[in-house]
């Protein structure tokens, strides 16, 4: 035993993020000096045997198909939700109600509304909690915003960005809860929310926005291979320009069915000194242009990530070699440790993703109305 205190967690959801956040805990505590000793208690899912498969393969103790069991267990201290987002809010409360620390996939919630009773919930009662916003937690984004805070890009002008993948670009694709409106949009919503969480982290707050939206596949059908077709009302594609609170200008997009695109999560900052070019597909790398440049080699330079970026170093001694998705998870997972050993708020705790989804929001809302919308102070 390593003497250190023990923590324990409990996850609700078995799927892609399920499995992501399992692992990012797992490796977290072996590339990380962590002031807890990890303990992944219990695996909640639809079905016990997804449960059981998932507590087999990812190394939980204990398995369920009754996810409220995990909020009354006396040895899990997290709750860890990787659910549709239509669930989110419920689980949250019920886990902050038992004194549960809670990580939460994004969107935080469908709503504003129901993103501010979960922050008054966690605030309230003195939990911690983080949600999903992992792309943030690449050492090639912390080097982009230290660039940012530091002056050597010179004020921030101009700003372009984009998440694009191309998992809805199939129109035979069934109906399934992402495009349920209840579930609380779209393209926007399920991974524009990430782009929105970029800008805000790098180029600071936004306020106000003027977009517009687009259902490229009006009907879907309710299963695969069914004849019969159910109304698409959300979007596959969002636009909308952005003003920023600091002066800056810019843009962002979301799509789901950008032809090609595998993980598509891109931005351009262009500031009166220099700009910052990054490319999700290509995570390791940090295109980086400054004024004064020899003219000789025009264009970008470009930064390899290396063990002098931290935490790269915590996963590989050598630059160049690279780190993955599941890294940034075991990143975030790390962050949102240290933060419940220290009592403090992590960067994307619950009130961010309640800022995130007042953009989301007001960007739906300009689309419908056609006009500026500024984002809301409440």
């Amino acid at each position: 035993m390593s003497g250190k205190r023990r923590i324990g967690v409990g996850l609700i959801g078995t799927g892609f993020m399920g499995k992501a956040h399992a692992l990012g805990f797992t490796i977290a505590a072996r590339v990380f000096d962590q002031p807890f000793d990890l303990d992944l208690v219990s695996v909640a899912d639809v079905s016990l045997d997804g449960a059981e498969k998932a507590r087999r393969n990812l190394g939980f103790r204990k398995a369920t198909d009754d996810w409220r069991t995990l909020l009354t267990d006396p040895d899990i201290d997290i709750i860890d939700i990787t659910t549709p987002n239509l669930l989110h809010k419920e689980m949250a409360l019920a886990a902050i109600a038992h004194g549960k620390h809670v990580y939460c996939e994004k969107p935080l919630a469908p709503t504003v509304a129901e993103c501010a009773e979960m922050v008054a919930a966690a605030e309230k009662a003195g939990v911690v909690t983080q949600v999903g916003f992992n792309y943030l937690k690449n050492p090639m984004i912390f080097l982009a915003k230290d660039l940012i805070e530091s002056g050597e890009i010179g004020e921030i002008r101009s700003v372009r960005g984009i998440h694009a993948e191309d998992f809805m670009m199939d129109a035979s694709a069934p109906w399934g809860w992402r495009l349920d409106p209840k579930s609380g949009g779209g393209a926007l919503a399920d991974i524009g929310s990430h782009i929105i969480a970029s800008l805000r982290h790098l180029v600071g707050p936004i306020t106000s926005v003027l977009a517009e939206t687009i259902i490229q596949v009006p009907e879907r059908p309710v299963a695969r291979g069914s004849s019969e077709m159910r109304a698409v009302e959300v979007d596959d594609i969002t636009r909308a320009f952005v003003r920023f609170e600091s002066g800056a200008t810019g843009s962002f997009e979301a799509n789901w069915s950008a032809t090609g695109r595998k993980m598509q999560h891109d931005f351009e900052i262009y500031g009166s000194k220099g700009s910052i070019v990054f490319t999700q597909e290509r995570m390791n790398e940090l295109k980086l242009w400054l004024a004064g440049d020899d003219i000789r080699s025009r264009g970008y330079r470009t930064i390899w990530a290396g063990p002098e970026h931290p935490p790269y170093g915590a996963f590989c001694v050598a630059p160049g070699h690279q780190i993955g998705f599941n890294d940034l998870k075991a990143i975030e997972a790390n962050e949102f440790l240290a933060a419940i050993a220290a009592g403090t708020r992590p960067g994307t705790d619950f009130r961010e993703g309640f800022e995130v989804q007042k953009v989301v929001s007001a960007t739906y809302q300009s689309a419908k109305t056609n006009e500026w919308v500024r984002i809301g102070n409440d």
